[in-house]
């Protein structure tokens, strides 16, 4: 985890525990949730769309939200009497919502961070108890205020992203090591954890381009998706890596020309954060749409409306230098060096 990382830089001595707290509770009902929402999101987009922070949605599953609360509490208190941490850091709204109710209804004095990964906050973010809210960007602070939050509890730190980001490692010995040519772009492929998204047809499409182009696509957990692409691989013409989930994503951001990605926080902020042209497809509805507007707003992406599109934008890309160079530009303008570093010190100075 990222924050645990940049925690032990700045103290060695710190001991801490990273939880899926859906999974720690009540992993039963974690299954359900996931696998609901996949199948939501995959045949009818639309449902969750309308779903996604709605107001109306949300007063009426308010109810509902405070009874798996309460359900799921228990569990989460054991946890904490156990381990008796000075500070809790959520990067989830589900279980900041269950410490900041055992905070109130249980009299727990602690402090309670909670750490936005995405650049639109909903309505399951707020709480009275949470004592600082860690956002992306002052746009996404605003919001929260708007909604209730008191702004002296905003700290527009980034999104964490693991602190190997923020050093460069020489691009001839990373270019060596992947066996690609230093003299030609290298085109990154990633359709998040899950490795959803149209990469198989993508493929095909680059493959065909008449742009000199290497192409590296991480497949995620999608182990179907992976083994689909290790068969055609002899078949493509051009230099072509499929790759299933890399702990080295920073070395390959650190030398790729473009992403073709979906636009989840982390993977956003790790691609700002090398200063990655991004060109997106297929987002999400719900967090990732939000994203996505909020980096069109601020030109530091390209949205394509399907693959075809997606391989037009890349090409001129590519013949044309000053529009990658005018991306990379703004890219400075919003990237926030060394987030995970402040947020830790920020974690640290809520404990002395």
């Amino acid at each position: 985890m990222a924050l645990e990382n940049a925690l032990r830089l700045l103290n060695r001595s710190i001991v801490s525990k990273s939880i899926n707290s859906f999974n720690y509770t009540n992993p039963v009902l974690e299954k359900i949730i996931n696998k609901t929402y996949m199948a939501v999101i995959k045949r009818r987009p639309e449902v969750w769309e309308y779903l996604y922070d709605n107001p109306v949605v949300v007063r009426k599953t308010q109810r509902l939200k405070d009874s798996i609360h309460r359900f799921n509490s228990a569990k989460m208190k054991t946890l904490l009497d156990d381990f008796k941490p000075d500070a809790v850091v959520c990067t989830q709204a589900f279980p900041c919502g269950i410490v900041a109710d055992l905070k109130k209804s249980n009299g727990l004095n602690i402090p309670l961070i909670a750490v936005l990964t995405d650049y639109a906050p909903h309505s399951y973010w707020i709480y009275n108890d949470v004592n600082s809210y860690v956002v992306p960007s002052a746009d996404t602070g605003r919001r929260l205020v708007e909604n209730g939050v008191s702004e002296e509890k905003i700290k527009v730190l980034g999104i964490p992203i693991d602190p190997k980001f923020y050093t460069t490692k020489p691009k001839a010995d990373i270019f060596n090591k992947y066996s690609l040519d230093s003299s030609k772009p290298v085109i990154l492929i990633m359709g998040g954890g899950q490795g959803l998204g149209p990469i198989n047809k993508l493929i095909a499409l680059l493959d065909r381009s008449s742009a000199d182009m290497q192409i590296l696509a991480i497949t995620g957990m999608n182990k179907r998706l992976y083994r689909s692409l290790a068969r055609r691989k002899g078949s493509f013409r051009k230099k072509t890596l499929i790759m299933p989930y890399s702990e080295s994503i920073d070395e390959i951001m650190e030398i790729a020309t473009v992403i073709i990605t979906k636009p989840g926080g982390i993977t956003t902020a790790e691609a700002l954060s090398k200063e990655l042209p991004m060109i997106i497809l297929n987002p999400l509805p719900g967090q990732e749409a939000m994203n996505t507007r909020y980096l069109l707003q601020r030109k530091l992406a390209i949205k394509a409306k399907d693959e075809r599109e997606a391989v037009l934008f890349l090409e001129e890309l590519l013949n044309n230098p000053d529009k990658l160079s005018n991306i990379k530009k703004e890219i400075r303008k919003e990237v926030n060096p060394d987030s995970s570093i402040k947020i830790g010190k920020l974690i640290l100075g809520s404990v002395r």
